[in-house]
């Protein structure tokens, strides 16, 4: 039976000593310039600390016009890059893998705060994002790549690419969206091209040992899951890709398109053939019992949200109780404090429907 604290090895990039991993979590802690605070600081080295093999930040906007919330990190400028080294140091030297989540917020990045209109593979009227030119896609190409190579230098193990939850890249697998006549909209094959050459130029201006994995939303943000296990099924056909992070909602789901009416979410994935790929599942995973029930059906990492907010040694809890669970909600905000959230981050938590008393 696969543990829990079973390595999980890459094909690029070190192992990590368990298979827990934290997921990438908005906590709005950075600064208004996307430098690292003390806080975030504070929060991420915690869960380094705590047992999370691999430790990954929040989304990480690779260009200004690209922030989707207030206190993002950003990596965009090289002004990041001492908060960036300091972080990277800060979780490794717990010995947990770290990885940055690279992110352009779309038609989600509030002109209020960017200053500008916000962009999308189409124009959308409900955001007010206008469409992006071929130019401008070359351009955010080059963003994530660049910043790619910026926490390489910054001494980073690797990079995520968000692809999901109707962020930029997300938004360019969805055909309701994406309406484009260029090379990327139309078929699958010209949807899917950003993250081909945002992958293939991270391969090859990064070290070669330099880990990096996508996520996905398999289903939600008018995402067909169709086109999703498409999208899976390319990624863990690249040499390039490490790992492939399915944002599931809940683990343990039906699939909610028709067209997979009765299946597991999950089962649609771990039927298909990933060879050294490694795929990680977010959602739903509060205790060890939940933790064992994912690695059973076939995931080989779990990305943990919620407990890993409550619980800063969520792993370390585990191994010594393998029944345990994470507390009990909801929780007071001196027990954020505690678990080294800082102001900013326990506020907003406080708006997550029963999370704080």
């Amino acid at each position: 039976m696969t543990s829990p604290f079973d390595r999980v090895t890459f094909d690029h990039g070190p192992a990590m000593a368990n298979r827990f991993m934290l997921a990438p979590l908005t906590n709005m802690q950075s600064h208004e310039d996307g430098t690292l605070s003390d806080d975030e600081y504070r929060w991420l080295t915690m869960r380094a600390e705590g047992g999370f093999a691999m430790t990954m930040t929040c989304a990480s906007h690779v260009q200004a016009s690209g922030q989707g919330f207030p206190g993002q990190l950003g990596c965009f400028s090289d002004d990041h890059l001492p908060g960036l080294t300091r972080l990277a140091e800060g979780i490794k030297a717990h010995g947990s893998v770290a990885v940055v989540q690279l992110q352009h917020a779309g038609r989600r990045a509030p002109g209020d705060l960017t200053g500008e209109v916000p962009v999308a593979p189409g124009s959308d009227e409900s955001t007010g994002a206008r469409q992006m030119t071929t130019e401008e896609v070359h351009r955010v190409i080059e963003a994530f790549v660049a910043a790619a190579v910026r926490c390489d230098r910054a001494g980073f193990d690797g990079v995520e690419l968000h692809g999901a939850h109707d962020y930029l890249l997300c938004e360019f697998l969805n055909v309701e969206l994406n309406d484009r006549t260029d090379a990327y909209g139309g078929s699958r094959d010209a949807r899917f091209r950003i993250f081909e050459e945002v992958i293939e130029g991270t391969r090859a201006r990064c070290r070669p040992d330099f880990l990096l994995g996508v996520r996905l939303s398999p289903e939600r943000f008018g995402m067909a899951t169709v086109d999703m296990v498409d999208a899976y099924e390319r990624l863990v056909a690249s040499p390039d890709v490490d790992f492939v992070d399915l944002s599931l909602w809940d683990t343990f789901k039906e699939a909610a398109d028709e067209e997979f009416a009765g299946q597991s979410l999950l089962g649609l994935f771990t039927a298909i053939d990933r060879g050294t790929t490694r795929l990680a599942v977010a959602g739903h995973l509060y205790s060890g019992a939940d933790v064992q029930r994912a690695l059973d059906l076939g995931a080989d990492m779990v990305a943990i949200g919620r407990a890993a907010i409550t619980d800063h040694d969520f792993p370390q809890k585990i191994e010594r109780d393998p029944t345990t669970a994470m507390r009990e909600l909801p929780v007071t905000k001196d027990v954020l404090v505690s678990e080294g959230l800082g102001p900013v981050f326990v506020e907003y938590m406080g708006g997550w429907g029963g999370f704080v008393e």
